[in-house]
């Protein structure tokens, strides 16, 4: 599969009337800067969870696996708005098929778009997705080639960020997708701890989205779920309280207002367990192990059908 060599430039307009609160306010926060506490590790685990090429490969193995990777990966920078800076480097991985393929945007963590995170969008072109996943800190951080920025650093860039702006880059990378001649005109989200929280965002911001997968990320403000389109899946370690707080709340509303979000809270496992697979005494793995083909099955029957 090939992109078009030109860059694809598209805005959407959206318009939103301002509703009164049927449903319980909760108490996540909906900039999306505060939600994130994750620390990533000082140093890595001394032994690394063996590989399994049907799953999204943990930190400690995803350099590895994303070097040995047989699908056709790429950077691209699209334009995303009228002024000059407003550019957004995009990492896009095409799947191996004969048929065209809907489109999967990747929102990265709180860390930037790491290592790890590109190799989830490889894991996601190898269960038949073109996934695109944004560089949000473009040309807000110096990078170390290709795409490692001090945790750090990206934790304090990342809190500078206009969420609104956030949400319209998404939209320009799922038109970007869409557009190629590849795709199919679908596209789902999936988003990590802050990426999460942005990923169940999107699905209250955009009309036209497929599916939204939350990995351990907050929940909206419940009043807001009014304007969700999109079926949402929530993915959560039980033992993330702070996170977990927000699950009924959002629950309580969605059901409420007819809306479909489930979610699952796998017991023993904690924040960024499919990161960080090789913690918490085997529950992260388990949670990764059950986590990871409940989002590929939910994609495929929200998007391919």
């Amino acid at each position: 599969m090939r992109r078009p060599s030109r860059l694809f430039t598209r805005s959407l307009v959206a318009a939103a009337a301002i509703i009164s609160a049927a449903c319980a306010q909760n108490t996540a926060t909906t900039s999306g800067h505060e939600h994130d506490t994750m620390v990533m590790p000082a140093a890595a685990p001394s032994a690394a969870v063996p590989g399994d090429s049907a799953l999204a490969p943990g930190a400690t193995t995803a350099a590895a696996r994303l070097a040995s990777s047989p699908r056709h990966g790429e950077w691209v920078t699209i334009r995303t708005g009228p002024q000059a800076g407003d550019s957004l480097r995009l990492w896009v991985v095409y799947p191996q098929r004969s048929t065209k393929a809907p489109v999967v945007v990747v929102v990265h963590e709180i860390f930037g778009l790491s290592t790890w995170v590109r190799s989830v969008a490889d894991q996601l072109a190898a269960d038949g997705f073109i996934a695109i996943a944004p560089d949000f800190l473009t040309g807000k951080v110096a990078y170390a080639p290709p795409d490692t920025v001090p945790s750090q650093v990206a934790t304090a860039a990342i809190r500078t960020l206009d969420m609104d702006v956030v949400q319209r880059q998404i939209d320009a990378a799922a038109a970007y997708g869409m557009a190629l001649p590849a795709a199919l005109p679908r596209y789902g989200v999936v988003g990590f701890c802050w990426g999460g929280s942005v990923s169940f965002q999107h699905a209250v911001h955009s009309p036209t989205l497929g599916a939204s997968v939350v990995y351990y990320g907050t929940s909206p403000a419940s009043a807001s779920l009014v304007s969700v389109r999109a079926p949402v899946l929530g993915l959560y370690g039980a033992e993330d309280a702070r996170v977990g707080a927000t699950i009924p709340p959002a629950d309580s509303a969605m059901r409420a207002l007819g809306k479909e979000y489930t979610h699952h809270s796998f017991a023993g496992a904690g924040h960024g367990f499919l990161r960080g697979q090789d913690q918490m005494n085997g529950a992260n793995l388990a949670a990764a192990r059950a986590a990871w083909p409940m989002t590929i099955q939910f994609f495929r029957d929200k998007l391919e059908h």
